[in-house]
């Protein structure tokens, strides 16, 4: 069973950066898509950014030239770099596996993100 494990969540003023990780175990990690995503309180959960095995990046509009998703293949960990943080980056962030071809994702706990003076 695949289980993702996010850390690196906190308070941190506007204006402010932090790291996200999340660490992939259970099964082959280069299968999956790995992503972030971000729910706000009393709104739908978004996309954040995603990367493939590959290293091919998609990102919100709204976190562009903001964030940059990674991940190492070999630490089966993907992270998220966060600069320039704004107010309404205030969420929880989740990590996401997915394997497309077989239609399977998974989902770590969250880490909550609070962007605050």
């Amino acid at each position: 069973q695949v289980q993702l494990v996010e850390s690196g969540g906190g308070l941190v003023q506007p204006g402010g950066s932090l790291r996200l990780s999340c660490t992939f175990s259970g099964s082959i990690f280069s299968i999956y898509v790995m992503g972030w995503y971000r729910q706000a309180p009393g709104k739908q959960r978004e996309l954040v950014a995603t990367i493939t095995s590959g290293g091919t990046t998609n990102y919100a509009d709204s976190v562009k030239a903001r964030f940059t998703i990674s991940r190492d293949n070999a630490k089966n960990t993907v992270c998220l770099q966060m600069n320039s943080l704004k107010p309404e980056d205030t969420a929880v962030y989740y990590c996401n596996a997915e394997w497309r071809s077989a239609n399977r994702a998974y989902w770590g706990k969250g880490t909550l993100v609070t962007v605050s003076s």
